[in-house]
């Protein structure tokens, strides 16, 4: 398997550079957590689109965050393959409960999609605290390297 990474927007909340976050995803994947092969695809959802998603495929009500699709085959030593739906409205929600950006929500996001591409599980409460001390880390080292404002093209209703 090869390093394939594609990203697609199909919200229009924020306008985002996708180039700058092609960046940061290859860093954070080649660089940072070294992985050898990956087939990943990530992809900027509206609300409406990730409450779809979050109740066909997980049976859960209403909207979320993020969500993965683990594609690897048992046995696929080290090769990561899945997807990622980010909410970018959630993004922007939370940021402004957080006091952060909706930069950083939507890099944390991605985290914690490659988090869980990786076996980490938030499920019980020991587990959902070493994967945000993870998730944390992760996103320290990518805010390091970049800056995260260089997303943001723009950001509709006031945000």
């Amino acid at each position: 398997m090869s390093r394939r990474l594609s990203l697609r927007n199909r919200q229009r909340t924020c306008a985002v550079d996708l180039r700058s976050l092609r960046r940061m995803c290859l860093y954070l994947l080649r660089d940072v957590l070294q992985r050898g092969a990956f087939d990943l695809g990530i992809c900027l959802v509206n609300e409406k689109e990730i409450t779809r998603l979050n109740e066909e495929f997980l049976a859960h009500k209403g909207s979320t965050d993020v969500i993965t699709f683990d594609y690897a085959e048992s046995g696929s030593a080290g090769a990561m393959r899945g997807e990622i739906f980010v909410c970018v409205d959630e993004a922007v929600r939370q940021a402004k409960r957080f006091h952060a950006t909706w930069q950083s929500e939507l890099v944390r996001y991605i985290v914690h999609g490659v988090l869980h591409l990786l076996g980490y599980e938030d499920v019980r409460l020991d587990d959902r605290r070493k994967m945000k001390r993870e998730e944390d880390r992760l996103l320290r080292r990518v805010a390091d390297a970049f800056s995260l404002a260089s997303l943001a093209k723009t950001c509709g209703k006031g945000f």
